[in-house]
């Protein structure tokens, strides 16, 4: 017998992955994983559209210093990563950059779990956004009913908050930003 040899993962590997899965490359391994359940879509939608609606455009239409996006795909560090959510101050990024991905490290990131990503979230992925400096990171469970707000002091997340049944949420970077937990759930 032989030995198995396996190859680092490419950004083309990802071309070749069905529509129906998410696909990630975390330190050189493809990892593949469903689209998320009906849960973990209502939440990162709400959470997407209370930051965005008083972030990303004010009531004027203009912009109010902040890029949200949903999935966006970083390229970072030989990593690509997929969060569920993404923001960058837009005077860090004035602009969309023209290609389908982003190497400019955002400032905030939502991660919402689900029991087939937590693991991933927390001991994977959590790690690099540390690495590459993201300021913030919220992540969100809908089976539990928690958001838990991380802040980066001294290259270490900081546990800033933990906000779970009907409780208000205030959290940085959003501190203008009040709405209630269960909004998140239905």
């Amino acid at each position: 017998m032989g030995l198995a040899i396996e190859r680092t993962a490419t950004y083309e590997d990802l071309f070749d992955l069905p529509e129906n899965v998410v696909g990630q490359i975390i330190y050189g391994q493809l990892i593949v994983q469903p689209r998320p359940a009906p849960k973990h879509a209502v939440a990162s939608s709400n959470v997407g559209v209370k930051i965005g609606s008083q972030y990303h455009r004010n009531s004027d239409g203009n912009t109010d210093g902040w890029w949200i996006l949903d999935e966006p795909e970083l390229h970072t560090r030989g990593h690509i990563l997929v969060p569920d959510l993404a923001g960058w101050r837009r005077e860090r990024m004035p602009e969309l950059p023209e290609t389908a991905y982003f190497t400019l490290t955002p400032d905030w990131i939502c991660e919402v779990l689900s029991p087939s990503t937590a693991r991933l979230d927390r001991a994977s992925k959590m790690p690099i956004y540390a690495q590459i400096g993201v300021s913030f990171i919220w992540l969100v469970d809908p089976e539990i009913q928690t958001l838990e707000i991380f802040e980066l002091q001294n290259s270490r997340w900081v546990l800033v908050a933990i906000y779970k049944e009907n409780d208000t949420v205030n959290a940085p970077p959003f501190e203008a930003l009040t709405f209630d937990l269960a909004s998140l759930w239905n």
